[in-house]
């Protein structure tokens, strides 16, 4: 039987603790996700704005970064897109991931402070 060393151990505890993380991460997605294996759809006023959320019929960016999934803040739609541990971020709130776009809409209400969303594409307005 080969003799337990430092360097074994730790690679066994090292081994287990990925096993976890992943079991943990897949766990987190089975409950985040809807009836047809994406988020569930959503549709409240959050601190008096509007927001909603549904999966993207078609194709195009959303279908690349999205997983077919649009969110909308007040009518103007919030670009989203999930990340590879299934976290999500949107480009009002990039560098705060977040366990799914409801989560990342309210977000985005909370950064904007009341400031309406931009469309992306359109000139930002002069002041």
């Amino acid at each position: 039987m080969p003799e337990l060393t430092r360097r074994r151990a730790l690679g066994a505890a090292a081994a287990l603790a990925a096993a976890a993380g992943a079991q943990t991460v897949a766990v987190a997605r089975a409950a985040d996700t809807g009836h047809h294996g994406g988020p569930e759809a959503f549709d409240e006023v959050y601190r008096g704005r509007r927001i909603t959320g549904r999966a993207a019929g078609g194709g195009g960016h959303h279908h690349e970064h999205g997983a077919g999934y649009a969110v909308f803040i007040d009518g103007v739609e919030l670009h989203v897109m999930q990340n590879a541990d299934g976290s999500w971020i949107s480009v009002v709130s990039h560098y705060d991931p977040v366990p799914n776009p409801h989560a990342a809409a309210r977000a985005a209400v909370v950064e904007l402070q009341g400031s309406p969303l931009v469309p992306l594409g359109m000139p930002m307005p002069q002041q």
